[in-house]
């Protein structure tokens, strides 16, 4: 099982490596968008198709709920909560400011109507009722964000509550914001449908807060989450993902935007729409290579294999120019010798691909199969035979 957890790691790894398109390849003009800073990332081709300020500290509001989501998940994929068991409500839940689910300390709720009241209504007090179910306190709780945001590597994020209401020190970043909602997508899928949810809420409660503040979930069927944010300092911002069917793509293309104070409710899902449809149109997503399929089966040294089969458990997809396909390099670089052993999905060298001249991306190859280290007679026999070469 240890292997295993860390074969996996090391592909997570390996995917956060993806590089974007080159700042140095032709690619078409973002359009004009109202905000202080946006971010277009193709998710399925894993590169970045526009971007404006990402690295700007920003203040996060109810973004900082996919972070909250994102533990909760990854405390019921542990089995450390259920979706069927109930939390008690405190106090402090209940008196939350802003957005709500209206929840009372009267009340036990179970855990999933609680993600339902964070992720369609945005609710403070269920967000704090879930923090002290799966953190014990708030406090504790905030912790465990900022050690997750650490390990998923975004560098400019500091969480001081699990809601998002302003508070010093409270920021983040686009650039780290996709790298949020990017690894929330691929590592949960199983609860994705949540964010798709137009309209929830608790029986019994006001239905004044009842309605997803995700416009683009009613006027665009291709969008399926995933979350608003706004308080007078952030302005407005929106994280929204949208997936299209192509012919070319089995699964289909997914697409990720953010846009970061904006004007209003209306602008943010307008200018998020404006993304997503650009980048649909002015750029084509190209399969390189199926799932699983030998990118390259170089040569092994000293190991019970005599080769090793280089590629992705995923489909190897890049984003160009539309039109601009039939102009695609690749290149496959990798370490001379290899020499075993090598574990299940160890990266192992990459696939350089370039337009033209242009550098456009650089994706992880990794061993598709584990190769073990042959015998001593082997590995002598080999070490010969290098050393011969």
């Amino acid at each position: 099982m240890n292997r295993f957890v860390e074969a996996l790691r090391a592909f997570a790894v390996a995917a956060a490596a993806f590089s974007c398109l080159a700042a140095g390849a032709q690619v078409p003009t973002p359009p004009e968008v109202a905000a202080r800073s946006f971010l277009l990332l193709d998710v399925t081709a894993n590169q970045t198709l526009a971007q404006k300020d990402i690295d700007a500290a920003v203040e996060p509001a109810s973004l900082t709920k996919l972070m909250t989501a994102y533990l909760v998940f990854d405390a019921l994929r542990a089995q450390k909560i259920t979706l069927t068991q109930t939390l008690p409500v405190s106090a402090r839940a209940w008196k939350m400011p802003g957005a709500r689910m209206f929840i009372d300390p009267k009340m036990q709720v179970p855990v999933e109507d609680l993600l339902k009241g964070v992720i369609v209504q945005s609710g403070n007090d269920a967000t704090v009722a879930l923090a002290e179910g799966v953190g014990g306190t708030v406090e504790h709780f905030v912790e465990l964000m900022n050690e997750q945001a650490k390990a998923l590597g975004m560098k400019n994020t500091t969480y001081k509550n699990p809601e998002g209401l302003t508070e010093p020190g409270h920021t983040t970043t686009a650039r780290d914001l996709g790298i949020l909602a990017t690894r929330l997508m691929r590592d949960f899928p199983e609860y994705l449908h949540y964010y798709a949810i137009k309209k929830y809420r608790l029986p019994g409660t006001p239905s004044t807060n009842e309605t997803n503040r995700n416009l683009l979930l009613f006027r665009d069927p291709t969008v399926d989450g995933l979350k608003t944010g706004h308080t007078p300092a952030a302005g407005y911002g929106m994280v929204a993902t949208a997936k299209r069917d192509f012919p070319n793509l089995t699964g289909g293309r997914r697409l990720l935007s953010i846009v970061l104070g904006t004007a209003s409710e209306n602008a943010r899902a307008n200018e998020s729409q404006k993304l997503l449809n650009w980048g649909y149109t002015a750029f084509d997503a190209v399969r390189l290579f199926e799932a699983n399929q030998a990118v390259a089966t170089p040569a092994v040294w000293k190991g019970n294999q005599n080769t090793v089969k280089l590629g992705r458990p995923d489909a190897i997809v890049v984003a160009v120019p539309a039109g601009a396909a039939a102009k695609i390099k690749t290149q496959v670089v990798r370490p001379d010798p290899l020499v075993a052993p090598f574990t299940k999905f160890q990266p192992v060298g990459s696939l350089k691909v370039t337009l033209g001249d242009e550098p456009v991306a650089e994706v992880p190859l990794l061993a598709l199969d584990a190769v073990q280290q042959a015998g001593v007679l082997g590995r002598a026999w080999d070490a010969v035979r290098l050393w011969i070469k």
